[in-house]
């Protein structure tokens, strides 16, 4: 756990945030999208991935078999519309001649945009078996660092529903949330005006993160004051601090406290 000083306000009393927690600024569920047997994973458990990477291969057999049928109920149907759309063509300067009934033309055209109706679903079938087949490749959603893996190899996923299979945490930067009473808050508002708290920007409130062994965590945060709102049941307000962690030392889950400059 890490411990974080307090901060001051102009006044000259201490201003005591409650243990805050650690949070990672961006989280993103790894999901199964189809249905099948795990195959393979493609990553290392604990390692910083990127958005788009492959993580884990579902069996797609059956999804290319589905593929490969969609294609083939396409081409028939283009085969058709062609089919169609010639005797339509041959009979226009039939039916303008009135060497054939209207109700044959009639009913040339009627096939004929049929013929186009199946053309569009089966293309529409193509492209549903196509996106199915690329979920057989379940990719990280975001970029971030990846916990463990939830499934092994040889298992059944997302039959029934889109099984979890990873987590993914953006850790560079993290979030801090903390509250603080709304006197206290209203003081720190104050302080900041006066110019007796250091400023990151034009709002943020420039942070500093101490350690349990008393050493400085070495990069400046900020606190953001974005969406604040009081609690009418504690009267506290949500605060939220913003830490760069480049090389992972923060963990999600942490609890800290805030020091402002």
């Amino acid at each position: 756990m890490f411990t974080l000083h307090v901060f001051h306000a102009q006044d000259g009393h201490s201003i005591e945030p409650d243990f805050g927690r650690l949070e990672a600024l961006r989280t993103a569920q790894v999901r199964a999208r189809v249905a099948g047997i795990l195959q393979k994973r493609l990553f290392t458990e604990g390692a910083d991935v990127k958005a788009g990477q492959a993580l884990f291969q579902i069996d797609a057999a059956t999804y290319q078999a589905t593929v490969e049928s969609a294609q083939a109920t396409l081409a028939r149907a283009e085969a058709n519309l062609a089919q169609t759309s010639a005797l339509v063509q041959r009979y226009e300067p039939l039916q303008a001649a009135k060497a054939i009934s209207p109700q044959e033309y009639l009913n040339a055209q009627v096939a004929q945009r049929q013929a186009q109706a199946d053309v569009a679903a089966a293309k529409a079938a193509v492209q549903t078996a196509g996106i199915n087949l690329g979920y057989a490749s379940v990719t990280a959603p975001i970029s971030g660092r990846i916990g463990r893996a939830l499934v092994t190899e040889g298992a059944l996923v997302g039959q029934g529903e889109a099984t979890q299979l990873a987590l993914i945490q953006q850790v560079n930067p993290l979030y801090v949330n903390f509250t603080q009473s709304a006197n206290d808050v209203i003081k720190l508002k104050k302080a900041m005006e006066a110019g007796t708290i250091k400023k990151l920007g034009n709002q943020a409130a420039a942070v500093r993160v101490v350690l349990d062994d008393g050493t400085e965590y070495p990069l400046q945060g900020k606190l953001l004051f974005s969406d604040l709102s009081v609690d009418p049941t504690s009267g506290q307000v949500s605060l939220r601090a913003e830490l760069p962690n480049p090389q992972g030392l923060l963990l999600p889950g942490m609890y800290v406290r805030v020091r402002l400059e």
